[in-house]
């Protein structure tokens, strides 16, 4: 039975189980996204058939695979960068890094269509190398990706890009390859939460050579802290 109307407890006397239409939708929503975290952030550059920048940050995105290197973008209705995308297929990811915070918080608000985040938030917008949307000069780091499909659920609107191009500045770079605590990027959490990495830790993956003839957790690799 659906208590869509039924508020969510001030306090758990036992575990939650609940379906997306046992709650509003706006409650199951703060629910999924206090669970979900900490999430990547993609700070979407596009433009506009008329040549309109816009930018702003999307918290449902994340790299979806390697042969060949796709990201996901999630919108949920059908907002700015969405409807350019539909009309040129292409973006910039910029990655947010926490001396941008404010910046990128800026740039979440409901300007309109015809009005550029870019000189709004006083950033920089300079050209990709592929793509015909701008990238954040600001950033340390940009994916170039080319829009493969739009898939439309109700008020969901999932967009999957092949990754054409990245650029990454060299202050975030050691011992070839990129350093987390060097790019320092930003991670949403729920409501108005974000953090950076904090402590970071490295787990080696387990391989069968080292665990085939024991009990198994004797094998298991250890936690170690990242210098």
């Amino acid at each position: 039975m659906s208590h869509a109307d039924q508020e969510p407890p001030r306090e758990l006397s036992g575990p939650l189980e609940l379906s997306p239409t046992d709650w509003r939708n706006r409650d199951f929503y703060h629910l999924m996204t206090a669970l979900v975290i900490p999430r990547p952030i993609g700070w979407i550059s596009t433009l506009s058939a008329q040549g309109v920048r816009n930018l702003a940050p999307y918290s449902y995105f994340n790299l979806m695979g390697s042969d060949p290197f796709y990201v996901a973008l999630g919108s949920s209705g059908v907002k700015d960068s969405l409807a350019n995308l539909r009309e040129v297929p292409q973006f910039v990811a910029n990655i947010v890094t926490a001396d941008l915070i404010e910046k990128m918080n800026f740039t979440s608000g409901d300007f309109p269509r015809e009005e550029d985040e870019f000189g709004w938030a006083g950033l920089t917008p300079v050209p990709a190398a592929k793509v015909k949307p701008f990238r954040v000069k600001e950033a340390k780091a940009h994916l170039e990706c080319e829009v493969a499909h739009i898939y439309s659920d109700h008020n969901t609107h999932i967009v999957l890009a092949r990754v054409a191009h990245a650029h990454v500045d060299a202050s975030v770079w050691k011992d070839g390859r990129v350093d987390p605590k060097l790019l320092d990027p930003v991670c949403r959490l729920s409501g108005s939460w974000y953090a950076t990495l904090g402590e970071l830790i490295n787990v080696q993956r387990p391989q069968w050579k080292d665990v085939e003839g024991t009990t198994g957790q004797e094998a298991m690799p250890r936690v170690a802290k990242k210098a």
